[in-house]
Formats: C-alpha cells, structure tokens, sequence
C-alpha cells in the first residue's frame, strides 16, 4: 500500500510538472510603442502650450505658438518694398504700351504711304523716314524691357523673401502630427525656446509593440505575420490575454539581455523579435509580457 501510494505521488507530481511546461511561455520582454519627438522649427518666446502629460492628442490639433512678432513685422516691410517696385514695374508697363501704340500708327501711316507710293502719290523718302520712326520705336520698346529685367529680379526676390517669412510665421504654431497620449513634456509656456528645440514626446498608444527575444532552435517555429498568444498579469494568480501579430524578426543574433529570460533559461545568442497587440488601454510602455508561440 506504501508503494502504490507512492507511486501515485510521483505520477501527480510528473503530471503536474507537464502541466506546468505545458502553459510555460516561450518568449518574455516588454512592452514598447513608436514614440515621436516634437520639435520647434522658429525660435522665440512659448506664448502657450496647451498640453500635459498623459493627454490624447490629435492629428491636427494647435498645441503651441511660438512668439511671431518680429517675424510679422519683417513680412509686412518686405510687403511694402514690394508695393513700391511693383508701381515701377507699372510705369515702365504703361511706357511700353505708349511706345506700342505710337509704332501701331506709325504701321498704319506706313501701309498708307506704300499705297500712295504706288500711285506716284508719295515720295520714297516719305516711306524711308516712316520706317525710321518705327525703328526708333523698337529701339526705345527694347531699351525699356531691358531695363525692366532687374526690376522684374527684385520684385521676384521679395516675393521669396516675404513667402520665407510666412513659412517661418506657419511654422511657429505647432500643429500636433499624428494622434497619441503625451509622454514628456519639455517646456512650458513663457520659455524662450531655439529652433530643433524639443518641445513633447508623444506615442499612438492604440497599437503597442511586445519586444520579445527567442533562441535560435525557436526561428523555425515563427514568422512574420503570425499570431501568438500574447498575456499580461491580470492579478497574482491569473493573466490576461491578446492576440499578437509578429511583424518584425532580427536578421542577427544578439547577446541576451539580463533582464530577459527565455524558454531555454538564458542562450548566449537570442533573436530579437517585435509582436504588434492592438490596446484596450490597459498595455502600458515598460509593461511586461509573454508570448506562446503554438
């Protein structure tokens, strides 16, 4: 009777031990997401910031601006200089016009002078002096074009410069990329802040990324765009559980990292690996989690 009760200890115990291996992960790692760094792109004062650690943000949304007056206030100089070479480059306009139409009636004595000519009505001298007229005209109408060519060269360059300025000015209000909770914030409002500032970090927390680490005799055993089983701690005694999608396997080993234990308990060389899990808002950034691949 000892025996058999023996005996029957050691078949729970073995059976309890494959049990065990049985629901064993075979990956393990931490939660991580895409973040994005939001910069400045002027320099100047932070007239205000309208966000705060922790907050859903969306794509499109004003958070920030940046002090624009002096920006502004060269814009609408540039825009006056303009004003004043475009009334030049009317002048010169209506010059080539006057000198157009004088060379069309100069064109229409012409024609009648010929006519006559051909009658013995005119002389060939009226006719060469006509045709001097109208060379004069070409001449003066080319003169004036030419001298139009670097008014035509300024009035360009402060549309550039006055376009550069607008762009700086766009650029001052920050308009928030993507959609995302607020990681980090860098800067409050009234601090003076440069250009390539860092001004918030922001993460789409709707899909997070498990980045697990599997041994070489596992590569067989995953690919990308396979689902796994991914779960989290629920409480002491339960866990919770998602559906992954692997979409990221290294193409080289690494070593492993120490905080990182895989099904083999620690190989020297591991393959890292990414798992996309849609979030219900309970993933966090940092987050442990498992992974069982079949």
């Amino acid at each position: 009777m000892k025996n058999t009760g023996l005996i029957l200890s050691l078949v729970a115990v073995m059976f309890a031990a494959c049990n065990g291996n049985k629901d064993k992960s075979d990956a393990y790692g931490t939660f991580e997401a895409t973040e994005v760094t939001i910069s400045a792109e002027s320099a100047g004062k932070m007239l205000f910031l309208k966000i705060d650690e922790g907050q859903e943000i969306k794509a499109g949304d004003t958070v920030a601006l940046i002090d624009t007056v002096q920006l502004a206030l060269k814009r609408d100089a540039l825009i006056a200089q303009k004003k004043g070479v475009s009334e030049k480059v009317n002048n010169i306009a209506a010059q080539i016009d006057i000198l157009k139409e004088q060379k069309k009636n100069s064109l229409v004595e012409k024609n009648r002078l010929e006519k006559l000519y051909k009658d013995n009505a005119a002389t060939s001298q009226q006719i060469d002096n006509i045709n001097g007229v109208i060379g004069v005209y070409e001449k003066q109408i080319q003169s004036i074009e030419t001298q139009n060519a670097p008014v035509l060269a300024e009035l360009e360059a402060y549309s550039k410069q006055i376009e550069q300025l607008q762009d700086q000015i766009n650029k001052s209000y920050i308009v928030n990329p993507i959609d995302g909770s607020v990681l980090t914030k860098y800067v409050e409002a009234n601090e003076m802040v440069i250009q390539g500032k860092a001004l918030y970090k922001l993460a789409d927390l709707s899909e997070v990324f498990l980045r697990i680490y599997i041994s070489g005799s596992q590569l067989s055993q995953i690919k990308i765009g396979q689902k796994v089983k991914v779960l989290i701690d629920k409480n002491e005694n339960e866990n919770k559980e998602y559906e992954g999608v692997v979409t990221w396997i290294s193409s080289s080993a690494e070593f492993t990292p120490k905080i990182i234990q895989t099904k083999e308990e620690r190989v020297n060389l591991v393959y890292a690996v990414k798992v996309k899990v849609k979030n219900d808002g309970t993933l966090k950034i940092g987050m442990p989690g498992e992974v069982r691949i079949k």
